[in-house]
């Protein structure tokens, strides 16, 4: 499945460069036509960041998500700034189908473990950005600025016997650069957990970083920056990789 992504900051559509708010593009489009846009161009699914939210919790833009969730036919799920099980329920009951944690459940596995356990696995996705030490997936946590002491494959044998489904991997060193995803580490993790829904995230700069994703069986990708700079449209994309 290939996944539109809008990034908000005070109601605009924003990307940032390696997770850097000094490193802001801000898009003059409409969040609310964004989305119906996407689902009319074919999305299945729409990841939505509230970067408002990843910085102060008591900023979460509720509200426009809320608009976004009513405006679109096809379902969102969000993340940014996730903290608490009340905050997932929060966003459950505005109508969101997925909400993505990251950080917390890095921290807290006892939380992670029982969001999974009390909303399923459809309804929670797990966000690990990772940069790459000495050849190790190492997963960041803050805002990227700290390095977890586990490694990516240890994180997710914490979360996999709890009904894990979806798990979208960011490589920071390639969020925003349009240089290309970290091919080599989409592929070892299809390879290793043939059972979870790997979401690609970061780097997809033209058609053929989404050939080489879908010739390496990735079940699913993240597409940001390429999408909103047009450097190739959601139809295009998806007549390559067809949402199954």
């Amino acid at each position: 499945m290939l996944i539109p992504a809008l990034d908000l900051i005070d109601g605009h559509i924003v990307r940032l460069k390696q997770g850097d708010f000094a490193e802001k593009t801000v898009f003059a489009l409409d969040p609310i036509a964004r989305v119906q846009a996407y689902a009319a161009d074919g999305a299945a699914l729409i990841h939505i960041v509230d970067l408002d939210g990843a910085k102060d919790p008591q900023k979460r833009q509720l509200d426009l998500i809320s608009r976004m969730v009513q405006a679109s036919s096809c379902p969102i799920q969000t993340g940014g700034g996730i903290r608490t099980y009340e905050d997932v329920q929060q966003l459950l009951n505005l109508g969101v189908k997925r909400v993505v944690v990251g950080s917390a459940a890095v921290k807290d596995p006892a939380l992670g473990q029982k969001l999974l356990q009390d909303f399923g696995g459809e309804a929670i996705c797990l966000a690990l950005d990772v940069r790459i030490v000495d050849g190790v997936a190492r997963v960041a946590t803050h805002g990227w600025l700290e390095l977890s002491e586990l490694s990516l494959e240890e994180l997710l044998a914490q979360f996999s016997p709890y009904g894990l489904k979806h798990v979208l991997v960011t490589d920071i060193a390639k969020d925003g650069m349009m240089q290309g995803p970290n091919t080599a580490l989409y592929g070892q993790l299809v390879s290793s957990y043939p059972q979870l829904d790997i979401i690609a995230s970061g780097g997809v700069s033209n058609l053929d970083d989404l050939k080489t994703l879908k010739s390496l069986h990735v079940p699913s990708c993240v597409l940001g920056r390429a999408l909103l700079t047009g450097v190739f449209t959601l139809q295009e994309a998806l007549a390559l990789w067809p949402n199954s």
